[in-house]
């Protein structure tokens, strides 16, 4: 894939999962999960902005100049914290629309993730350093939506580890 074409395929992934997160943070009414929502369709706003910004130097000078890219996403700890806030008032509601907005956040976190893997084997140099660094924010927000769905599924895993057994 030419950087032309990798940079809007990027833009699109970016703008549909942001939009995503925008739409279900208006929906949900639990603080938490509102201010989780808000946070990481803000920074899928910014990668937008970023990406935006990347193709327009592109098209003006041929080259691709790689800056900073920060994430406003916090640690797996910061996370961990505001999930469990959600359990005082969460059990006792139907989350069936949480559930959904978040299986489609989840679903739509990995494509892009797979978009950027493959975009690193494919791309060299300042493209790859630019694609590695959204590939590892992406996973960061995979971790995040997972994090929030498993509570709200109740399905007994915490980032991926097994929190009980039945048996």
């Amino acid at each position: 894939m030419r950087l032309e074409e990798a940079l809007k395929t990027a833009i699109d992934y970016e703008t549909r999962i942001r939009d995503v997160y925008k739409e279900a943070a208006e929906k949900v009414s639990d603080f938490a999960g509102k201010r989780m929502l808000q946070a990481l369709g803000d920074d899928e706003q910014r990668h937008v902005e970023y990406l935006m910004d990347r193709l327009k130097k592109w098209r003006e000078t041929g080259k691709l100049s790689v800056e900073k890219l920060e994430t406003a996403i916090p640690s797996n700890e910061i996370i961990a914290r505001e999930v469990a806030k959600l359990k005082t008032g969460m059990s006792k509601r139907d989350l069936g629309d949480e559930k959904q907005m978040l299986s489609k956040a989840l679903k739509l976190e990995i494509e892009t993730s797979n978009f950027y893997k493959t975009m690193v084997e494919e791309m060299s140099d300042a493209a790859k350093e630019m694609f590695s660094r959204f590939l590892e924010i992406e996973q960061s927000h995979i971790g995040a939506v997972q994090a929030e769905l498993d509570y709200v599924s109740k399905t007994g895993y915490w980032f991926d580890f097994k929190e009980f057994d039945m048996e």
